[in-house]
C-alpha cells in the first residue's frame, strides 16, 4: 500500500496493548458512570472512541464481535436493557471497518470530523433503544456526548499510537 505523504511508517500494534487499551477505556468509562458525573447524557464513551479508533487502524483484530462483548459488558455494569449498547458498539464497529481504507488517508482533525457521524448514529440507536424500552427522553444534551467523542479523537489517536512510533532499535544513526 502506498503511504499518504508525510505519514510516518508505523511498528506494527502489539495485541496485548490493544486489548490492554479497550479494557482500560471499559473500566475508565465505568468509573465514570459510578463517581465522577454519573450517568450523565452528555458525558462521553470513552469505549466507542477506543473501539472506534482500533477498528479503523486494526480491522483484523478488532472486529464486530469484540464489540459486541464490550457491549455487554457496558450493559451489565448500568444495568440497562440488555444489549442496546452491545448492537450499538457493533454497528459503530461494522460502520468504522467500512471507511478504515478512506479515513486513514486524512488528517487527525479531518478524521475526527468524519467519526463524528458515527459517534452521532450509536448515541441516537441507543437512545432510540432506551426509548422503545420505556425510558425517557434524556434530554437534548445527549447531542454533546458525540462531540465531545469527536474532539476526544486527536488526543486517543496520540496515545494509542505513540508505542507505534517508537524505533524498535534505537540507534543514533538511524532515526525512524
Amino acid at each position: 500500500m502506498i503511504m499518504p505523504r508525510g505519514q510516518q511508517l508505523l511498528l506494527p500494534a502489539n495485541p496485548w496493548f490493544i486489548w490492554g487499551s479497550l479494557i482500560t477505556a471499559l473500566a475508565l468509562n465505568m468509573l465514570q458512570n459510578m463517581g465522577l458525573w454519573g450517568r450523565a447524557a452528555w458525558a462521553p464513551d470513552l469505549v466507542a472512541v477506543v473501539l472506534v479508533f482500533w477498528a479503523i487502524h486494526q480491522p483484523q483484530r478488532v472486529g464486530v464481535g469484540t464489540a459486541f462483548l464490550l457491549g455487554l459488558a457496558m450493559d451489565v455494569h448500568q444495568s440497562a436493557l440488555l444489549g442496546q449498547h452491545a448492537l450499538a458498539y457493533s454497528a459503530l464497529s461494522f460502520l468504522a471497518i467500512g471507511i478504515h481504507r478512506r479515513i486513514l488517508w486524512f488528517s487527525v482533525p479531518s478524521q475526527a470530523a468524519q467519526v463524528l457521524p458515527l459517534f452521532v448514529s450509536a448515541h441516537l440507536l441507543v437512545v432510540a433503544l432506551r426509548l422503545l424500552g420505556g425510558d425517557i427522553f434524556p434530554g437534548w444534551t445527549v447531542l454533546l456526548a458525540p462531540a465531545i467523542e469527536a474532539l476526544l479523537w486527536p488526543v486517543v489517536t496520540l496515545l494509542l499510537l505513540l508505542p507505534q512510533r517508537q524505533a524498535p532499535d534505537r540507534d543514533a544513526n538511524r532515526p525512524l
